[in-house]
Formats: structure tokens, C-alpha cells, sequence
């Protein structure tokens, strides 16, 4: 029976098995060699004489001889089986082995190929969640965006919404005041300024004006610079002006593109909003026409609000708008900016004309006005011609 080590795998022990089961005939054989030579020598006669009265010795002799063949005999069949085993026994061991080699190396590849095959999907999962995490922070970025898109026009036109309402009740109210106050028995001298008297057809002292449209639009026919009454006059529709006039009058719009409008920017609105301060000018055009403009008188003790240098907003005995000393009893703010300018009598009637003329076509826009269709043509020309005296240096005295 062959030894086996443990803890050892079944191949080591084969090969621990074949190497012994070599060793085990040259082993025998040389053990085998060495005791032949230690024995003496069997078989042969030693030269003795024998003795006389004893006849049996030679056949003791030929007994020891056959039983010495014999065990060699014997021992060369027992080592000639040994080593007939062990070739057997390595045989199959190498058999057994190449088999298991075999095997081992099946399992291989197909572990290798497992490995190969995980490695793709894992590759392939990594990339599709770098996709994904790429995707899903683009979708968020650009979610946020249009939040806050949606938001910045939300807020915007909710302060829209809530200036054109105070705007529109502001003016409903004064509209309703003066409508009210007005009967045939005691007519309103404001609503009907050929009713005044040449001394009192100007502008009232101090005169404030908050927002370019904030007040009702007959306040701009009370302005009236000539001192003889308007029913006096002679007056003789233009057929070209009033064909604009009615073209616009169809669908209105505040869009300069169209003959009337460009007409009335190129002949008044420009001239009379171009002043020295260019840059200013430019400015105060704008809030025009977006509503922004706000006017008020200067108390005598409140102190300039300096947002910006003295020489760009002016002061109570410098104009900001023409940078000639004059006494300055109003100021100007455009929009929300909170940076204040000082303007003469001259720059104010100038700003004046124009905010009146917007505030009519903007209440014929809005179909504030139920007035037959000449009607509004003569009182879109006596703007305009309020708006020419204006940039011509003409206003009234109290202002």
C-alpha cells in the first residue's frame, strides 16, 4: 500500500505515487545485489574428502543447491512483477493526470470567458450610468434655467399688470370727476377751456405730475398758450394728416413704424425732446414712451438725492438737461433709477407737450375715448401744436 500526503492536492499525490512506485524496483534490486554479495557462494564443492562411513553427504549438497535456485528464482519473478506494477501504476498516473490537466484547462477557458463577458457588461453599465448621470444633471440645469426664466417674466409682467391698473384707475378716476362735474347748467371750466377767461388759460401753480400718463388727458386741453380762445380760430382739415389720422385710427398702435405716428416723431416728438445733454435726452425719450417718466415739484428746503455726479443731475439753479443756470422748480426720475434731475420752466413744458400727446393716443388705444373721429384728429392737432410752441421756447408763465 502506497503512502499519500496530506493536505495535498489528488494530482500531487499521483506523482508522489509514480515516483515512489519507481523507486521501489531499484530499491529492491540494490538490496537484492547487496545480499548476494554478503552470502557465500552456494553451489559450489569445496574440496573436501569425505569421510568414510557416510554416504548421504553428497545428497544433502544437491538439496542446498535447488533450494538456492529456487529463491532466486523467486526473487527475480517478485521483482520483475514489482516493476511490471510500476509501469502500470505510472501509466495510469500520467493517464489520470493528463486527464485532470485537461479538465483544469476546460474550466479555465471557461472561467476566462466568464471574466471577459463580466468585464464587458460592467464596462457597458459604467458608461450607460456616466450617460445617465450626464443627462439627468443637463435636464436639471436647464429645468432651473427655465424656472428661472419663467419666473423673471412672471414678476416682470406682474409689475406691468399692477402699473397699467393704478394707471387705469387713477385715470377712470379723473375721467369720472370731470365727466360728473360737468353739466350744461355748470359747466366745467377745466373740460372746456374756451370757457376760461385769457388770464386764467394756463397751467395751475404747482403743477405736479407723477407718471407720464397718470393724469387724465383733458388735463392737456386746459394747457392752452394762446390767449385768444380756440373757437376763434379758423381751422381747415389736411386731407393727408387726417388720412393718416384714420388709417391709424383703425388699428392703433404705439409702433412708430406706421405714416402717422413717423410723421408726428420726425416733425414734433424729436425736435422737442432734443436737448443739449444728448445722452439724457436719449433717456428721457424712452420713459416716455414706456410710461416711466416721473415729474414733481422741488420743495423749497428738500435737498438733491445724489445718486450721481451734481453735473449729470443738475440742481435747483442748474438745468440737467439744457447745463444752463436756470432756476429749477421741478425735477425729473426715469423709471425706478431713484437718481433725480433738476429741468427749468422751458425743458419742463418741452417734456410736458409730449407726455400729453402720448397720453391721448394711448386713451384712444385703450377706446377711453368715445368722440367722433374729427373731433380727435383737432385735438391730436392742438397737442401738436403745443408740442411745436414748447420746442420753440413758448410755456406758459406759472410754470
Amino acid at each position: 500500500m502506497l503512502p499519500l500526503l496530506r493536505g495535498k492536492s489528488i494530482a500531487e499525490n499521483l506523482i508522489f505515487r509514480m515516483n515512489w512506485s519507481h523507486c521501489i524496483p531499484t530499491f529492491l534490486q540494490a538490496s537484492f545485489e547487496e545480499d548476494s554479495q554478503k552470502q557465500p557462494a552456494v553451489g559450489h564443492w569445496k574440496p573436501l574428502m569425505p569421510s568414510k562411513g557416510s554416504k548421504e553427504e553428497p545428497e544433502t549438497g544437491c538439496q542446498g543447491a535447488r533450494g538456492v535456485d529456487e529463491t532466486q528464482s523467486t526473487e527475480h519473478l517478485n521483482v520483475s512483477r514489482l516493476r511490471s506494477s510500476s509501469v502500470e501504476i505510472r501509466e495510469k498516473g500520467s493517464e489520470f493526470l493528463k486527464e485532470e490537466l485537461h479538465k483544469a484547462q476546460k474550466e479555465l477557458k471557461l472561467k476566462d470567458k466568464e471574466c471577459e463577458r463580466l468585464s464587458k457588461v460592467r464596462e457597458q453599465l459604467e458608461q450607460e450610468l456616466e450617460e445617465l448621470t450626464a443627462s439627468l444633471f443637463e435636464e436639471a440645469h436647464k429645468m432651473v434655467r427655465e424656472a428661472n426664466t419663467k419666473q423673471a417674466a412672471s414678476e416682470k409682467q406682474l409689475r406691468e399688470a399692477r402699473g397699467k391698473i393704478d394707471m387705469l384707475q387713477a385715470e377712470v378716476t379723473a375721467l369720472k370727476t370731470l365727466v360728473i362735474t360737468s353739466t350744461p347748467s355748470s359747466p366745467n371750466r377745466e373740460l372746456h377751456p374756451q370757457l376760461q377767461s385769457p388770464s386764467k388759460a394756463v397751467f395751475r401753480k404747482g403743477h405736479g405730475r407723477n407718471k407720464s400718463t397718470s393724469s387724465a388727458v383733458v388735463s392737456a386741453a386746459s394747457q392752452n398758450v394762446t390767449p385768444e380762445p380756440v373757437s376763434h380760430e379758423c381751422k381747415e382739415v389736411d386731407s393727408i394728416l387726417f388720412a393718416e389720422f384714420q388709417a391709424w385710427k383703425e388699428s392703433p398702435t404705439l409702433d412708430k413704424s406706421c405714416s402717422f405716428l413717423d410723421r408726428i416723431y420726425r416733425e414734433d416728438v424729436g425736435p422737442c425732446l432734443d436737448f443739449t445733454k444728448q445722452e439724457l435726452s436719449e433717456l428721457v425719450r424712452v420713459a416716455v414712451e414706456q410710461n416711466t417718466l416721473t415729474i414733481e415739484p422741488v420743495a423749497s428746503q428738500t435737498l438733491p438725492v445724489v445718486k450721481v455726479s451734481s453735473e449729470e443731475c443738475g440742481g435747483p439753479k442748474k438745468c440737467a438737461l439744457s447745463g444752463l443756470p436756470r432756476t429749477c422748480k421741478h425735477r425729473i426720475m426715469l423709471g425706478d433709477s431713484g437718481n433725480y434731475y433738476y429741468i427749468s420752466p422751458s425743458c419742463r413744458a418741452r417734456i410736458t407737450a409730449v407726455c400729453n400727446f402720448f397720453t391721448y393716443i394711448r386713451y384712444i388705444q385703450q377706446g377711453l375715448v368715445r368722440q367722433d373721429v374729427e373731433l380727435m384728429y383737432w385735438e391730436v392737432m392742438r397737442l401738436r401744436r403745443e408740442m411745436s410752441l414748447a420746442k420753440l421756447g413758448f410755456y406758459p408763465s406759472e410754470m
